[in-house]
């Protein structure tokens, strides 16, 4: 998903938000080479997955991109705190940005800030921690980690 989406930005040059706003509906996109932008990815990085070290190593740089399971109801109906649940699946099948990472006060787990594209009335403000885990971790979010180098 997110590979498609740099491999598709390695070819296109990519658009400012201000000129093709996200409108969180179903359709299909429309590329004009003449509307986009300059800014186009020469590369991406491919950070070793289920690793949250080296994740942590490339989020403390810049944000990276990552694809995650969101069809599950815990991860749906988040509003706070550390998605710390096993019943997130594994099967990814969307992508967000891992922004920063941290301790959460009043649970004391380590977690993952990530920026989700479904608005700020969803998570809070837009934002959901999620665990810092080992293995697939939570919602398979050490599965596919990676971050664009912009030409």
């Amino acid at each position: 998903m997110t590979y498609d989406a740099y491999t598709y930005l390695m070819d296109h040059n990519s658009y400012l938000e201000s000129d093709y706003a996200y409108t969180a509906t179903d359709g299909t996109c429309s590329y004009s080479k003449s509307k986009a932008s300059d800014v186009t990815l020469s590369s991406y990085v491919c950070v070793q997955p289920q690793t949250p070290a080296g994740m942590k190593v490339a989020v403390a740089q810049q944000p990276i991109a990552i694809s995650i399971d969101a069809g599950s109801t815990v991860f749906h109906n988040y509003t706070g705190g550390v998605l710390d649940s096993e019943a997130c699946g594994i099967s990814t099948n969307h992508a967000v940005g891992i922004v920063g990472y941290g301790t959460d006060e009043a649970s004391g787990l380590e977690y993952w800030l990530v920026r989700n594209s479904w608005g700020a009335d969803w998570g809070v403000d837009g934002f959901i921690k999620i665990a810092i885990t080992e293995g697939d971790g939570i919602c398979a979010i050490n599965h596919r980690p990676l971050y664009p180098i912009v030409a």
